[in-house]
C-alpha cells in the first residue's frame, strides 16, 4: 500500500528534478512533517553524553556490559539497538584501539544490515524509497573517489564478520548516495551528535531563501515552516552554511552536491556587498588587494579546517588571530571572512575555558549574524545560547538572561514549543530568576 505525509506531496520541480511541495497553507513555526532516521550513528566523540539508541542527552547511561563503550538510556533501548550495536561491539574489542571505522563507514554498515532484514518500505520512506536516493556517482570527482575507496576498505575490515557486501560498483553508488543525502544531527548548539539518513527529508530541494528548516528531536528528523506557505509552494532547505557570498555558496554547492543555485538571492547577490563589507579607510582599497585578501581569506579558512586536527589549542588561536589581523586591514569587523575566524576564535576559548576572550569574540559576532542569516536561523539562536551561557558563567545575569530569551524566541520556532530542547532552555532561565 501506497504511503503518503499529510499535507505534503512529491512532485517533478522544474529544473531541480524530484521535490516536495505542500498541499495546503502552513505558518510560520508549523511542523509539515517528521520522518524517523532510516539508519543513523551516533559520533564515538559523543559516547558518554548521549543514547546510543534514541540520542537522548541525559547522565546515569548504562554501558554495554560486553565492549563497555555505547551508553543506553535503559535495558529497552539497548536491546532496541543490539541489531546494529552487535556489528561494533564485539569489534570494538577485537580491535581495541585500532578500531577506527569512519562515521560514515559505520552509517553504511548499519544501511545494509537493515536492507537484509528489511521486508517492506518503513516510516522514513513514504515518499521515496532509500534505494532511489540520488547518488551521482557519475560526478563523483578523483578525490572524493579516493575517500570512498578508503572508506569501502574499512568496511570490509572492521564489519565483514557480520554483513553480506554487494558488489564493488553498488558499494560506490551507496556510498555516493550517503555523501549526498546525508544528514549530520546537531545539537541545540549546532555540536556534532552523529549522523543519519532520511530518505523523504532527502527529496527536499535546496534554495539560498529556505522555506524550512530541519531540527532532530532525538534521531527524528522535524520539517518546519520558517516562511508562511501556501498550498503548491515547494518545500525548500538549505544544504549549507547560508553565511557566505554567492561565490562561495555555489562553489560549496557544485563540490558536494553537483548543481548551481539560482534562487532569487543567488540571482540577485543582493546581500553580497554587506557581506563582503570593507574598512572604511582615507585611502581607497585597490580592486587587487581586496581580491587577493579574498583569496587569502579562503585559503586560510580551509588551513584552519585541516590544522583542528594536527596543531595544539594555542597554535590553532594564534592562527586566528594572525589572520584577523591581516584580513582586518582591508575588510570591515561584519565581513563574512573576518567573522568566520572570529567564530573560530570563539571555539578556541571556550574549549580553553577563557570566558573573557569568547565573549569578546561573540559580541563582535552577533550583531551581523543577525543581518547576514535569514530569519529564525539556528546559527543565530545558538550565538545567543553560547553567549548566554558565558554571560551567565561571568555573573552578567541580566546580560546572559536577554541573549538566552532570544535564542527562545528563535528556537520556539526552528525546533517547537514542545521540544525538549525549548524545556531545558526555558527550566534554565526560571532558576537564573
Amino acid at each position: 500500500m501506497k504511503q503518503t505525509i499529510e499535507g505534503i506531496e512529491r512532485f517533478d520541480s522544474p529544473g531541480k528534478g524530484r521535490g516536495l511541495r505542500v498541499t495546503k497553507a502552513f505558518k510560520v513555526g508549523e511542523l509539515l512533517f517528521s520522518c524517523p532516521a532510516y539508519s543513523c550513528v551516533l559520533s564515538v566523540k559523543e559516547r558518554g553524553c548521549y543514547c546510543e539508541f534514541c540520542f537522548t542527552r541525559k547522565e546515569g547511561l548504562a554501558r554495554c556490559g560486553k565492549c563497555k563503550k555505547a551508553l543506553y538510556c535503559n535495558v529497552n533501548c539497548q536491546k532496541a539497538d543490539w541489531a546494529m550495536h552487535k556489528l561494533e561491539c564485539s569489534a570494538m574489542v577485537a580491535f581495541g584501539q585500532k578500531w577506527c571505522p569512519s562515521e560514515t563507514v559505520r552509517l553504511v554498515a548499519r544501511i545494509l544490515a537493515k536492507k537484509k532484514t528489511q521486508k517492506e518500505q518503513c516510516a522514513s520512506e513514504k515518499l521515496l524509497p532509500i534505494g532511489e536516493m540520488q547518488t551521482h556517482v557519475e560526478d563523483v570527482d578523483n578525490d572524493r573517489r579516493e575517500m570512498n575507496e578508503a572508506d569501502i576498505a574499512g568496511l570490509y575490515h572492521f564489519y565483514s564478520k557480520h554483513l553480506d557486501f554487494p558488489d564493488h560498483n553498488g558499494l560506490l553508488a551507496l556510498f555516493s548516495q550517503v555523501a549526498c543525502n546525508g544528514f549530520t544531527v546537531e545539537d541545540e548548539e549546532l555540536s556534532h551528535m552523529g549522523t543519519a539518513v532520511y530518505p523523504d527529508v532527502a527529496l527536499i530541494n535546496h534554495s539560498c531563501l529556505p522555506s524550512v528548516i530541519v531540527t532532530y528531536k532525538g534521531t527524528v528528523a522535524e520539517v518546519r515552516a520558517v516562511q508562511h506557505m501556501k498550498p503548491g509552494d515547494e518545500v525548500l532547505i538549505s544544504y549549507i552554511d547560508l553565511l557566505y557570498p554567492t561565490d562561495d555558496r555555489n562553489s560549496r554547492l557544485r563540490d558536494s552536491y553537483y548543481f548551481t543555485c539560482d534562487c532569487k538571492e543567488c540571482k540577485t547577490k543582493s546581500k553580497d556587498n554587506l557581506k563582503l563589507k570593507m574598512r572604511k579607510r582615507s585611502d581607497p582599497i585597490e580592486p587587487e588587494v581586496i581580491s587577493n585578501m579574498v583569496r587569502y581569506s579562503r585559503n586560510i579558512i580551509g588551513e584552519f579546517r585541516a590544522a583542528k586536527h594536527e596543531k595544539y589549542i594555542l597554535e590553532l588561536l594564534e592562527m586566528c588571530e594572525l589572520s584577523l589581523e591581516k584580513m582586518g586591514v582591508v575588510f570591515d569587523d561584519s565581513n563574512v571572512y573576518m567573522l568566520h575566524m572570529m567564530y573560530q576564535a570563539m571555539g578556541v576559548c571556550i574549549y580553553m575555558g577563557d570566558c573573557q576572550g569568547a565573549i569578546s569574540y561573540g559580541e563582535k559576532i552577533l550583531k551581523p549574524y543577525s543581518e547576514l542569516y535569514p530569519a529564525y536561523s539556528l546559527n543565530v539562536s545558538s550565538m545567543y545560547l553560547k553567549m548566554g551561557r558565558l554571560y551567565l558563567e561571568m555573573d552578567k545575569r541580566s546580560m546572559g538572561l536577554s541573549a538566552l530569551k532570544k535564542a527562545m524566541a528563535i528556537m520556539e520556532v526552528a525546533h517547537g514549543k514542545d521540544h525538549h530542547y525549548v524545556a531545558e532552555l526555558r527550566k534554565e532561565m526560571t532558576q537564573q530568576k
